[in-house]
């Protein structure tokens, strides 16, 4: 059976749970953990999942579809603060929600011990102005306005929620990522690639830690915004993300670097 298939039956199995039953689900003290695989771990990740985990369902649907535009300075200064190992360390993006059309400037923020924090304004659309408080929100933030900022790349993916039955942690599975940068004009996929990250209450018992240690998914760092930059726009210092890249071409069972050729 396709893949593709097979994971919508998983996902057609699980009990489902409501946007509104998910803002019972108040993570105080949370902590994050992402996780890279392929699909066909993702297959054996919801099976051993059945009985275990809700699925969220947004309209009837338990896949959302999600688009992300990152912003950056002239001289890419976020995405070499990731580069280079900084912190703290910050992003800017533009999110809609595609099945809802709903929309967000956002500014993320890691600190020094991994945290990582969000905050967002409710905007338009993606095209994104410094009027209604958008200038003065990213000043806050990070010292910038929107003047100061260009789009870099953009990124469109699947993403699923899981929730387990003790309501102490969210899992979101993102897949069939895919890439268009701004300043190139290069695109790109990621294939087989599947990105995991466990959102949970401090270090409480995670049903689904057990489950990735038995498929040897270990924790592994993914940033979309870099690693999507990296592979479209090789003008850009990434010699700190190529032994990442090979060993996130295997899991995409693809090239990543492939559309990333100097013209």
């Amino acid at each position: 059976m396709e893949l593709s298939t097979r994971i919508g039956t998983l996902l057609e199995n699980l009990e489902p749970i409501t946007l509104e039953q998910m803002s019972e689900i108040r993570l105080m003290n949370r902590t994050d953990t992402k996780f890279v695989t392929d699909k066909e771990n993702l297959v054996r990740l919801l099976e051993l999942t059945q009985g275990k985990y809700y699925a969220q369902v947004i309209e009837g649907n338990r896949v959302a579809n999600y688009m992300t535009t990152y912003w950056d300075t002239d001289g890419h200064r976020f995405y070499m603060e990731h580069h280079n190992g900084r912190a703290p360390r910050q992003k800017v993006r533009v999110r809609t929600y595609l099945d809802s059309d709903i929309t967000f400037l956002e500014v993320k923020t890691k600190n020094n011990h991994g945290r990582t924090k969000k905050k967002r304004v409710k905007v338009a659309d993606q095209a994104v102005t410094g009027a209604d408080g958008n200038d003065e929100f990213l000043d806050s933030l990070v010292h910038l306005r929107l003047e100061d900022l260009h789009p870099i790349v953009r990124n469109q993916f699947h993403r699923i929620t899981l929730v387990n039955y003790a309501k102490t942690e969210r899992l979101t599975i993102d897949y069939d990522v895919r890439f268009h940068n701004y300043e190139t004009e290069n695109e790109a996929d990621t294939g087989q690639l599947v990105i995991i990250e466990l959102k949970r209450d401090g270090n409480v018992f995670s049903p689904v830690l057990e489950m990735l240690r038995q498929l040897r998914i270990k924790p592994s760092g993914f940033s979309k915004y870099c690693i999507g930059t990296a592979i479209t726009n090789c003008n850009l210092k990434q010699n700190l993300f190529k032994q990442r890249l090979v060993r996130l071409s295997k899991l995409a069972h693809t090239d990543l670097r492939k559309n990333n050729q100097p013209s």
